[in-house]
C-alpha cells in the first residue's frame, strides 16, 4: 500500500518536472526571440549612424567585457543562490535597459555612445542570465535522459533564433523603438515565467567567499582534458570562423537586401541548426562523437568560406543554413559533455566559465570580425576566419586526442 502510494506521488512529482521543463522552454524561447530581435536592431540602427564595420564589431566587444569581468562571480552566484531569481532578475534589467533605448531613440539623443552603454548593460545582465539557464535543464530532468533534453532544450532555442531575426527585420520597419519595446515585453513574460517554475531541490553550498571557491570551476576544467578540450576548441573555432557580426554589410552593401533581408540571413543559420537538433532529438548521437564534432566544425569552416565568395542572395543563404546545421551538431555534444562531466554544485561555476568561452567565440568573434573587416574588407576577413577554422580543426585533433577519439556521450567515472 505504502508502496503504491510513494509510486503515484514520485508519478506526480515527475510530472510536476516535466510541465516546468516545458515551461522553462517556452520562457527561454521568449527570451531568445527578444534578445535576436535586440541584435537586429541594434546592427542596423548602428550602421545606419556610423557606417563602420569596426563599430558593429565594437558591439560585440562591449556584450563580452561584462561576461569576461563576472565570470567568477556568475558561477558562485549560480551554485550559491536559487537560480530561478537570478536569470528572472537579468531579465528584467534587459528589459529596462531596452525601455531606456526606446526613450533615447525617441528624445533623439541616441547616439553609437548610448547604445554601447546599454548594450553594455544588458551584456552584464546577460552574463547571470545565460550562464544560470545552462543549469536549468539538469534540474529537471534525470541524467539519462539529459542528452535528449538538451537536443529538445536546443531545438526550441534554434527556434527561437530562427523566429527573432524575421520577427526583428519585420517590425523594424515600424522603427527601432518598436522592436526595443516588444523585445523588453518578452524578458518580462520570461522573467515571470522562470519564477514560478518547479525545479528539484538542489544543495547550495554555505561556505564562506574564498579565492579557491570562485576558481573551482577553472579548476575543474583544467583537470579534465575533453572539458577542457571542448570548451576551447568552441572558443577558437567559432571565434576566427564568426561573420555575424558583418551580416548588415553583407545584407545592405552586397546582397543588396532590406532590414528584412537581414532578418532572413540572421535566421539562416539557425533555419540549419533547428533541422540538426530535431533530427538529434530524434536520433540521439551515440557513437563516435568526438569524431563527429571535429567533421562538424570542419564544416563549419568551410560553409563560412562559401558564403564569404557568394553574391547571391540564395547562395549565401544556404550557406548560412549548412554553417547553422554544422554548429549545431557540435553544439550538441560539447554542452552535453560539459553537463554530464559536471557535478550539480559545481556547474554554476563550471557553466560561468564555459559562458565566457561561449561569449568570446560569439561576441569577440564580432569583434575581430569586425576588426579584419575594417583592415582587409569584408570578404577577405570572412574568408581567412574560414581558413582559420579549418586550421583549428586540426590543431585540436593533434592537441586533445581523448576529444577526438570519444565515443560516447556518458558521464565519466568520477573516483569515490
Amino acid at each position: 500500500m505504502d508502496v503504491g502510494m510513494n509510486s503515484r506521488a514520485k508519478q506526480k512529482q515527475s510530472g510536476r518536472y516535466q510541465r516546468s521543463f516545458l515551461w522553462l522552454l517556452g520562457a527561454r524561447g521568449a527570451g531568445i526571440i527578444a534578445y535576436q530581435m535586440v541584435a537586429v536592431a541594434v546592427g542596423w540602427q548602428i550602421y545606419a549612424l556610423t557606417g563602420k564595420a569596426l563599430d558593429l564589431g565594437l558591439v560585440g566587444l562591449v556584450q563580452f567585457i561584462p561576461s569576461a569581468l563576472l565570470v567568477l562571480v556568475v558561477g558562485h552566484t549560480a551554485d550559491r543562490y536559487d537560480r530561478r531569481r537570478i536569470i528572472s532578475l537579468a531579465q528584467l534589467v534587459e528589459a529596462a535597459a531596452l525601455l531606456m533605448l526606446v526613450t533615447a531613440t525617441l528624445g533623439h539623443w541616441i547616439s553609437r555612445e548610448v547604445i554601447f552603454v546599454f548594450v553594455f548593460i544588458i551584456g552584464s545582465a546577460r552574463a547571470f542570465e545565460f550562464t544560470t539557464m545552462q543549469t536549468m535543464v539538469p534540474s529537471l530532468v534525470e541524467a539519462e535522459e539529459l542528452p535528449r533534453a538538451m537536443a529538445v532544450n536546443a531545438s526550441v532555442a534554434q527556434a527561437a533564433i530562427i523566429v527573432g531575426p524575421m520577427l526583428g527585420g519585420f517590425i523594424y520597419l515600424a522603427g527601432a523603438t518598436v522592436v526595443y519595446a516588444v523585445s523588453a515585453a518578452l524578458f518580462l513574460f520570461s522573467a515571470i515565467v522562470i519564477s514560478c517554475l518547479r525545479i528539484r531541490p538542489m544543495p547550495r553550498s554555505r561556505e564562506p567567499i574564498s579565492l579557491e571557491r570562485l576558481f573551482a570551476g577553472v579548476a575543474f576544467i583544467r583537470s579534465r582534458p575533453v572539458l577542457l578540450g571542448a570548451i576551447s576548441f568552441d572558443l577558437f573555432a567559432v571565434l576566427l570562423g564568426g561573420a555575424t557580426a558583418l551580416l548588415p554589410i553583407y545584407a545592405r552593401d552586397i546582397l543588396l537586401a532590406s532590414p528584412r533581408g537581414l532578418g532572413l540571413l540572421r535566421s539562416a543559420p539557425a533555419v540549419g541548426a533547428f533541422l540538426a537538433s530535431l533530427y538529434l532529438a530524434r536520433f540521439p548521437l551515440r557513437h563516435k562523437v568526438g569524431r563527429k564534432m571535429f567533421n562538424s566544425v570542419a564544416l563549419f569552416g568551410g560553409a563560412t568560406i562559401v558564403f564569404a565568395l557568394s553574391t547571391s542572395m540564395l547562395l549565401s543563404f544556404l550557406a548560412l543554413i549548412i554553417l547553422g546545421g554544422a554548429d549545431m551538431l557540435s553544439v550538441v555534444i560539447r554542452s552535453s559533455l560539459v553537463q554530464l562531466e559536471t557535478p550539480d554544485e559545481m556547474r554554476g561555476r563550471v557553466s560561468a566559465v564555459n559562458a565566457v568561452f561561449i561569449g568570446a567565440s560569439n561576441q569577440l568573434g564580432e569583434f575581430e570580425s569586425g576588426l579584419t573587416a575594417a583592415w582587409f574588407g569584408v570578404v577577405p576577413a570572412t574568408v581567412l576566419g574560414g581558413i582559420g577554422t579549418l586550421l583549428v580543426v586540426g590543431m585540436w585533433r593533434y592537441l586533445f586526442p581523448q576529444l577526438a577519439q570519444r565515443e560516447q556521450l556518458q558521464p565519466s567515472r568520477r573516483p569515490g
